[in-house]
């Protein structure tokens, strides 16, 4: 018998902008106390509250639960194994951002740094 926890491909989030804390305990088939536990454990996981105190998941928040409900049930790490490696991964993420930036985007400031790099060839 397998274990109901251990999923091999992720569910598929429905097009929303808010979820509430049972429809998203639902589609990762756990409870709503261990993701309140795990708003506790991981401090990049902050959603929203409604006016009447009500927790409102955006997607981006599903997809960080996808991801730690995948670290700690199916790679079996720790809490504070799964913390440091969403810690690296966003580490490591926005340089690659950055440097896609840069390839897209020219550099407002390159003009300038041309332009001062040849008056202080001059003034030497």
């Amino acid at each position: 018998m397998s274990d109901p926890a251990v999923t091999t491909e992720p569910p598929e989030i429905p097009d929303k902008l808010y979820f509430r804390i049972g429809e998203v305990a639902a589609l990762l088939a756990v409870e709503p106390y261990v993701l309140r536990y795990w708003e506790t454990e991981f401090p990049s996981l902050a959603p929203k509250k409604s006016g009447t105190g009500h927790r409102l998941y955006r997607r981006k928040d599903v997809e960080l639960l996808l991801k730690i409900k995948h670290l700690l049930y199916d790679k079996r790490y720790t809490i504070e194994g799964a913390r440091q490696s969403l810690q690296n991964d966003s580490r490591s993420k926005p340089r690659v951002e950055q440097k896609q930036t840069e390839l897209f985007a020219p550099d407002p400031l390159a003009g300038i740094r041309t332009e001062l790099t040849s008056i202080l060839e001059i003034l030497k």
